[in-house]
């Protein structure tokens, strides 16, 4: 007889799901201390995973050993065509007593999401290496990352040839050609992201509108008086892609940042990363977070390097291909 019996999820398991997500996200916070406290109580943690529960066409598995339930596995899909046909296990959508047994609850779960044409699949896992492991061997790999580090105690001197200041309207032909840049890049090897890319007069229209816009900063760094790159910070509270467990309290937000291709090479994408650091630290934020492909080579080094410490990974599996 198995030891263990893994059935569809169902609104009585929401309390037991709790329970396991807060005892997770304890096991979390040891290794990244910014992450929010709050979700380590069962009841802060029934929120989330009753927002799962309630989000528009969410199924999911749970696992009971014993007559105890010692695992779960919650999706909803996203209505955006970006995603393909897709489903999405979130932050507060798993939780296990054991790693390997999270193969089990998708195992049952994904049967119905493929029966349903769902075959583009998400999950945004803890950086927890047994559980990341359990998600690679099934077929999981990494896309996306989402990562912290404190605000900075003091600020660093940029190299001389480069200057760093707050943009103007004037620097609004070059801030929207930089608003090209990034999704350019995105779409070359090895990210290959199939993003919408704007147009440049969209991107001046954008910027026209937003350039005063006070919830936001722009800074722009220049070489020999031509500006080569510009980077945005802002509260997280403005970012839809980090929220509940994957939301620090009290966090700013390294929300955009780009160099133009020839001046790449010169460090201004470390000194205007920097600048939102900074403008954080002034600000009164205690962290700031960040995100970014993990097939786009040059930010997947150059924010490390300032400190970023990876919190989430944001995993995808495409089935039958």
């Amino acid at each position: 007889m198995s030891r263990h019996v893994v059935r569809p999820f169902e609104e009585a398991d929401l309390s037991a799901a709790a329970g396991l997500l807060a005892q997770r996200h304890q096991a979390h916070r040891k290794r990244h201390p910014l992450l929010p406290a709050d979700y380590e109580d069962e009841r802060l943690a029934l929120v989330e995973v009753t927002a799962a529960w309630e989000t528009e066409g969410a199924s999911g598995a749970v696992m009971v050993e014993g007559g105890e339930v010692t695992g779960y596995l919650l999706a909803a899909p996203k209505p955006s065509p970006v995603w393909g046909p897709n489903v999405w296990v979130e932050a507060a959508g798993h939780a296990v007593r054991e790693p390997e047994h999270i193969r089990d609850l998708y195992g049952a779960a994904a049967e119905r999401w493929v029966d349903d044409g769902r075959i583009a699949h998400y999950v945004l896992v803890p950086d927890d290496a047994e559980l990341i492991d359990a998600w690679f061997r099934l077929a999981f790999g990494s896309q996306h990352a989402h990562a912290v580090r404190p605000v900075p105690d003091a600020p660093l001197p940029a190299p001389p040839e480069l200057a760093v200041r707050r943009a103007t309207r004037a620097d609004i032909p070059v801030l929207a050609e930089l608003d090209l840049v990034l999704p350019r890049h995105q779409g070359l090897s090895p990210v290959f992201s199939s993003g919408e890319l704007p147009t440049l007069e969209e991107a001046v229209a954008d910027w026209e509108e937003s350039i005063d816009d006070q919830d936001f900063v722009t800074f722009v760094a220049s070489y020999n008086g031509d500006v080569i790159g510009s980077s945005v910070g802002c509260s997280l509270d403005k970012s839809s892609a980090h929220n509940g467990l994957a939301k620090p309290d009290n966090a700013g937000f390294l929300g955009f940042a780009a160099v133009l291709p020839p001046a790449r090479g010169l460090g201004a994408g470390r000194v205007l990363g920097e600048a939102v650091l900074q403008w954080s630290a002034e600000t009164g934020y205690t962290s700031v977070v960040t995100d970014w492909r993990v097939t786009n080579l040059l930010s997947s080094r150059a924010w490390p390097r300032l400190g970023f410490r990876q919190t989430f990974h944001r995993l995808h599996r495409l089935i039958g291909h």
